[in-house]
């Protein structure tokens, strides 16, 4: 990712001859990526790229955004509670869950102000750039 904001790229798209794909994309406006060591990850299975949860979530409110493609948690390990819950108030720089990215461990925060009403994404589930991961109001 580094090299890429060196490099001015926002996008970079591998495609190899077995079919395996790479997307990567440098953080949406507003986000703010921590890179965590890997000695940090969650263990975890392949699972569906999207919950039906967030496929039927409403449009009400403002919502927190992946910033990359790769596996949400929403908490530091699985010991740990959860960065937010619920009902709770955050601030732009409140670290509201990490996405993993190849082995690299990213805090996301929120970006925005307001009262989480509703977490979109299961933990330990894939999401994309883009994904709606939390409504705030």
């Amino acid at each position: 990712m580094d090299v890429m904001l060196e490099k001015g790229f926002s996008k970079l798209h591998i495609k190899e001859k077995d079919g395996s794909e790479i997307h990567l994309e440098t953080p949406a406006a507003g986000h703010h990526v921590v890179s965590m060591p890997a000695h940090h990850a969650h263990t975890h299975s392949a699972m569906p790229s999207s919950s039906p949860k967030e496929q039927s979530a409403p449009d009400t409110g403002k919502a927190i955004t992946s910033p990359m493609v790769g596996t949400f948690y929403s908490s530091p390990s699985p010991e740990d509670p959860a960065f937010v819950k619920v009902g709770d108030t955050v601030t732009a720089d409140t670290v509201v869950c990490i996405v993993e990215a190849m082995k690299v461990m990213n805090e996301v925060k929120a970006g925005i102000s307001g009262k989480v009403t509703e977490i979109l994404v299961e933990n330990g589930h894939p999401v994309e750039y883009g994904t709606k991961l939390f409504r705030v109001e």
